[in-house]
């Protein structure tokens, strides 16, 4: 679950790292009240969550309050990267002496929390990694250790932060790893971190990524989950917990197990096949899961074959088959199934589809090709 700017930062200030002055707006006339509260130059930030908003003219800097209405006015209702502008974050603008790349995330090789800095912050970070990867410098914290001070003062030093500022810079390094570790996050990150001329740290950005298998641990965090980036199939399959991602292809996927989906997106590319989406139905699933994964996929308007490919363990083929036979009972689809079974009550899965004349495939192999010449068919 990704959070906003203003939702990243209200925890940065409940961890005590230091953000600029600033409220919400979602009109112009709000927009105009908070800046004559701040009372000096303001930034408007769109609260979208894409990349690359200042380029896009979603970050402005105003001068008046009267300014502040205008461009408002502006940016509000616009749409960065199809992504409709609803809220800005109105912000004290800063004076800027150096911005600086700070952040936290997953290094899945060891197994541990990866810090990544950088002297030169701010929009082009992922053009200086490319170009210049030796100012980027990277630093692992034992899971079992924690940040050590050693660590951060050492980290300090590689991006030339002035002495002064090295114990500013160690307890916000603390305070960051404890957002990070406490929320369950994928990636806890400021950029730009900025020095002032007034010889501050300052979080003039702030962006968390929590893990969606941990949120049972945070209900608070849920109500922060913004669904209008959300396509209205993934917002659906979250209802019945199901692991779906939707993408480009044709061929709708029902899957169950992650690694089976991934094998089954991969053949039907390798076929000539492009997938619509990731769905994985887990482990165990009931009739009445399948009827409501294959209802997200009916209504993807992009999808002309879907590919069912069950390997029942836990889950039971039959229950498959009863899920598929509901849906094509309730839901009137011209969409042709292409459907493997195999394992666990196979048979009896396999004559319930034979009852309702769908069509099968005793390989993979075999459904992926069966489900690309449908696709194609149907596509010309």
């Amino acid at each position: 679950m990704r959070l906003h700017e203003y939702q990243s930062k209200d925890i940065f200030s409940n961890y005590q790292i230091p953000i600029p002055r600033g409220r919400l707006a979602s009109t112009p006339e709000e927009a105009k009240l908070i800046t004559e509260e701040i009372n000096g130059p303001v930034v408007l930030k769109a609260q979208v969550l894409v990349g690359g908003r200042g380029k896009a003219g979603g970050i402005r800097l105003v001068k008046s309050p009267d300014e502040a209405e205008d461009v408002a006015s502006k940016i509000l209702g616009e749409r960065i990267k199809d992504i409709p502008v609803r809220r800005l974050l109105i912000e004290e603008a800063v004076s800027i002496q150096q911005e600086i790349y700070f952040g936290m995330t997953v290094d899945r090789e060891k197994g541990e929390t990866l810090l990544i800095a950088s002297a030169e912050g701010g929009v082009d970070i992922e053009e200086i990694a490319r170009l210049s990867p030796e100012k980027i410098f990277r630093v692992n914290i034992n899971p079992l250790l924690g940040l050590r001070d050693f660590q951060a003062r050492n980290l300090a030093t590689d991006i030339e932060i002035p002495r002064e500022l090295w114990r500013s810079f160690i307890a916000l390094s603390r305070s960051l790893y404890n957002v990070y570790t406490d929320l369950d996050a994928t990636l806890a990150e400021i950029n730009p971190l900025v020095i002032t001329t007034g010889k501050r740290l300052v979080a003039l950005d702030g962006k968390i990524i929590i893990d969606d298998n941990a949120l049972f641990r945070h209900p608070e965090l849920l109500d922060r989950r913004d669904i209008t980036i959300e396509s209205p199939q993934e917002s659906e399959a979250r209802k019945f917990c199901l692991s779906y991602i939707k993408l480009d292809g044709n061929i709708g996927c029902l899957v169950n197990g992650a690694g089976l989906a991934m094998a089954t997106m991969d053949i039907i590319q390798h076929k000539g096949g492009q997938p619509a989406n990731f769905l994985d139905i887990g482990g165990g699933a009931s009739s009445e899961k399948v009827a409501a994964a294959l209802r997200i996929m009916l209504t993807d308007k992009q999808v002309k074959t879907i590919l069912i490919n069950i390997f029942g363990g836990i889950t039971r083929c039959d229950e498959v088959a009863l899920g598929i036979q509901q849906t094509l009972a309730d839901f009137d689809t011209n969409i042709p199934f292409v459907i493997r079974l195999v394992g666990t009550n196979e048979a009896e899965g396999k004559q319930i589809l034979a009852d309702s004349n769908l069509i099968t495939a005793d390989s993979l192999e075999e459904a992926a090709e069966k489900a690309v010449s449908l696709s194609q068919e149907l596509s010309a």
